[in-house]
C-alpha cells in the first residue's frame, strides 16, 4: 500500500513551503517513515516540481481543484498552510495534520489557530525551516480527533431564546 502524504497551500502562493517539503532532508524523513507518495497542491506558486523531483516518492503536482476533498481523503498525512479552511477541512476528514506556519506574512493571525489547535492536541504545527526536522521526530500518537461542530445545537438555542420553539 502506497503512503501518502498530502501537502496544501490553498488559493494562496507559498514557494518556500513546496521547497522545504520537497528538500533532500524532508524528502529523506518522508521516505524513512514509509511515505511513498507526495502529491502538492501548489496553489499560485512558481514552483512545480517535477515527478521525479524527490527521489523515493512519487510526486504529483497541480494548482486548483473545485475540491481537495478527494486528495484529503486519500492521504495518511497531510501538511498545510495555516489557513483556517484547509486545517478545519483536514481536522473534519480525521487526517493527522501538520501545519506549517508561513512566518513571512505580517500580523500572522494564522499563527494564533496553528497554536490553539496544537494546545488541544488537534495538530502538529512548524515553520518551514523546522519542517525537516519535525518530519523525522513528529508523533501523532499524542493527538486527539477534532470533532465536528454541532451547527444544530446553536440553531436549536436560537430558536429557543426568539420564542420560536
Amino acid at each position: 500500500m502506497m503512503k501518502t502524504v498530502f501537502v496544501t497551500v490553498g488559493s494562496t502562493r507559498f514557494d518556500e513551503l513546496i521547497e522545504s517539503v520537497t528538500s533532500e532532508e524532508a524528502v529523506e524523513a518522508l521516505v524513512k517513515r514509509g511515505y511513498s507518495r507526495l502529491v502538492l497542491q501548489v496553489g499560485h506558486g512558481l514552483l512545480l516540481p517535477c515527478p521525479d523531483s524527490c527521489p523515493g516518492l512519487t510526486v504529483k503536482t497541480f494548482r486548483f481543484k473545485n475540491s481537495i476533498l478527494d486528495e484529503l481523503r486519500q492521504a495518511d498525512l497531510v501538511i498545510s498552510h495555516a489557513g483556517a479552511g484547509s486545517c478545519l477541512e483536514a481536522l473534519g476528514v480525521q487526517k493527522s495534520l501538520l501545519v506549517v506556519i508561513n512566518d513571512r506574512l505580517m500580523d500572522n493571525h494564522q499563527l494564533e489557530l496553528a497554536w490553539k489547535l496544537n494546545t488541544e492536541n488537534h495538530l502538529l504545527y512548524c515553520s518551514c525551516s523546522t519542517l525537516a526536522m519535525t518530519l523525522a521526530t513528529m508523533d501523532f500518537s499524542v493527538l486527539i480527533p477534532f470533532l465536528p461542530g454541532q451547527p444544530q445545537n446553536f440553531a436549536k438555542f436560537m430558536d429557543t431564546v426568539l420564542g420560536l420553539d
